[in-house]
């Protein structure tokens, strides 16, 4: 008897899947809104059952996206004190690069939900070190990183979703160097330095 596609068995070796390859393929499907996980196994090119030892839903891809993110975004060095700026700032065009190809991304990221805790808290705590790096109290630089991830997430969520603001193209490099001249956040009334 012939071997019939439902009856057929693959030889040869299994297919290979990482963290990467999936959010890489998630990446790639242009928006996570719509994605199923049946589809993003198919995309990989393994069995539903192969990915859910991976992720097993929706909550934990977007935790896996997030983590991956994370690391691709962040500086391979860390701030060191008066160079806090330029660290921001290659942190901030590497959230603009990366979230942005993920369309949709920044708008799941600006809505309110939970977002992975060590995930978010590694990038939360480079950032307040910049802050703190430049000579701000710890509560100031936890207002500064509040102030920089909201307006950045913000910022890149508008990009996916325009305002009809006027003709003028938002240009982030503005955006970014009024940000980052206004930070780190100082007490209302205290002098800039």
């Amino acid at each position: 008897m012939a071997d019939t596609p439902t009856t057929r068995s693959r030889r040869g070796r299994p297919a290979q899947i990482s963290r990467e390859l999936i959010v890489d393929a998630a990446v790639s499907t242009g928006n996570l809104d719509t994605l199923t996980m049946r589809e993003l196994a198919t995309r990989l090119g393994v069995t539903h059952a192969a990915l859910y030892r991976w992720v097993k839903n929706r909550d934990q891809l977007s935790d896996l996206i997030n983590e991956v993110m994370v690391e691709r975004i962040l500086p391979a060095k860390g701030p060191r004190g008066a160079d806090w700026r330029p660290w921001l700032a290659d942190l901030a065009w590497g959230m603009h690069d990366h979230f942005l190809a993920l369309p949709g991304y920044a708008t799941r990221l600006s809505r309110p939900h939970r977002h992975t805790t060590e995930t978010f808290g590694r990038l939360r705590s480079s950032v307040t070190t910049a802050f703190t790096g430049a000579g701000v109290s710890p509560h100031l630089a936890e207002q500064s990183w509040y102030i920089f991830i909201t307006s950045i997430v913000s910022w890149l969520a508008v990009q996916e979703h325009p305002l009809d603001l006027g003709d003028s193209t938002p240009r982030f490099e503005l955006f970014l160097d009024t940000l980052l001249r206004g930070l780190p956040a100082q007490e209302p009334g205290a002098a800039r330095q």
